[in-house]
């Protein structure tokens, strides 16, 4: 479930340096305020900050971009390179113990970024909208993510992905990924979407044909499970822009990438 730029107000100004959540333009002298009530952090000033955060800039297409030289894209390169650090050793480790090891990626703000379409759409969400806007398949890449796909799968790392973005999607997610350099693994065995309409024996806990049930952590752990379960694989390292596409168990590491414009629970 994609939840407002309302519901993520606390954790996007915690991003920013220098944010305080309540109180800002504080009151002069004697001007009567509603500080007892903890006014919440303002939503105009919010969105500043996340353009502040994301170095938010218009392209010559008129697209929203993220800067690279931006907060965001710093924090990026400092979980990239911490993450290409633990892989190279954790594959070698793996693979002395003549294990599989394997690395899951989530796809939405973790491979491709959808900054345009949040920020055009108010930080909502819409259903038909965002459908529309996943199959023209023109996101840009989070910066960095699919050279560490790449920089895994030569560490004889094998990748998955694991996204909450339906079976309807995977054409425009398989073409998008292919365009931004994330072209490692993209058919059915490697990656899982959701089919609520046939879901897989292993979500069968809480996912029968037509009736989805599952939460995202039951989803998305559940595939994991299954990854290491019956595919035999050691997921050495779990890759999300949510916190939900990390919990849940089955991963040795997980890297949670920055996100201030929405929340899945």
């Amino acid at each position: 479930m994609r939840k407002s730029l309302r519901a993520a107000a606390l954790g996007a100004a915690c991003l920013v340096a220098g944010v305080s959540l309540y109180g800002a333009g504080a009151a002069g002298a004697g001007q009567s305020t509603a500080n007892s009530t903890h006014e919440p952090y303002n939503i105009g000033l919010l969105t500043k900050d996340i353009d502040t955060y994301y170095g938010t800039t218009v392209d010559a297409g008129g697209v929203y971009q993220a800067s690279p030289t931006s907060p965001y894209a710093k924090d990026l390169a400092r979980i990239d390179s911490a993450a290409k650090r633990y892989i190279d050793r954790a594959a070698r480790k793996a693979h002395h113990r003549h294990e599989r090891p394997a690395v899951v990626f989530d796809i939405d703000d973790t491979v491709l970024l959808s900054l345009d379409y949040e920020k055009r759409n108010n930080y909502g969400y819409n259903s038909a909208t965002w459908n529309e806007y996943v199959n023209r398949a023109d996101r840009p890449a989070v910066f960095g993510t699919p050279e560490l796909i790449r920089y895994a799968e030569a560490k004889g790392v094998e990748v998955f992905y694991n996204s909450g973005l339906s079976e309807a999607q995977r054409a425009g997610a398989v073409t998008n990924l292919k365009r931004v350099g994330a072209d490692v693994n993209l058919d059915s065995a490697h990656m899982f979407l959701k089919d609520a309409a046939n879901p897989p024996a292993y979500l069968a806990d809480c996912a029968t044909p037509g009736a989805w049930k599952c939460t995202t952590v039951q989803y998305k752990s559940g595939t994991r499970a299954h990854i290491e379960d019956d595919l035999g694989y050691e997921v050495i390292a779990n890759f999300g822009d949510q916190y939900s596409d990390l919990d849940g168990g089955h991963a040795d590491r997980t890297y949670k990438l920055p996100n201030p414009t929405y929340f899945v629970s």
